[in-house]
């Protein structure tokens, strides 16, 4: 069964879109919020950080909403620094690889809890596989808003499909 495999590479993958923002971000960047009820990347990543955390840590044998876990506080500005941030970000990102690399394809039918909800640890992987992602296009988004023409596309810049698929097409005959 892949279902793991293929889990940890799109999780990887939507890790690299935001660490390919953040290279294009200067230091206060981080900070911008588009308003004042608007989270900013800073916020977003102390939120992931959170989430991951209490999420991945015991994963198998304790609910995925830890007593620890201060949700509410994840979403309050926070004086840190880049450095910080870097750190909070990857440690997260390290306890749910750490965490998925671990499991065998036979604990994929356990139940586990998130919240008091029972869910299969496939099901638990996806939605996190939903939630990630979804925080991960609004840090794209308001990097892109930030950089405005300066900003490098992260994947195939608007009109250019044409010449992408031609690429791919050579590429896949060589």
């Amino acid at each position: 069964m892949n279902f793991l495999k293929d889990s940890i590479k799109r999780f990887r993958y939507y890790k690299e879109l935001a660490d390919n923002t953040f290279e294009q971000l200067e230091d206060q960047d981080f900070f911008w919020q588009p308003d004042p009820g608007s989270n900013s990347i800073a916020v977003i990543i102390q939120h992931l950080y959170g989430n991951m955390l209490s999420r991945w840590t015991n994963f198998l044998t304790e609910d995925g909403e830890k007593h620890w876990r201060k949700r509410d506080a994840e979403f309050e500005p926070m004086q840190c620094s880049r450095q910080d941030l870097m750190a909070f970000w990857n440690d997260g990102w390290n306890c749910l690889f750490n965490t998925l690399e671990s499991l065998q394809d036979g604990d994929l039918d356990k139940t586990v809890t998130i919240r008091t909800e029972p869910l299969k640890v496939y099901d638990a992987i996806l939605r996190q596989l939903a939630h990630y992602p979804y925080h991960v296009g609004q840090i794209v988004y308001i990097g892109r808003m930030i950089k405005k023409e300066q900003w490098h596309s992260l994947s195939i810049p608007k009109g250019n499909s044409a010449a992408y698929l031609e690429q791919v097409k050579q590429a896949q005959q060589k």
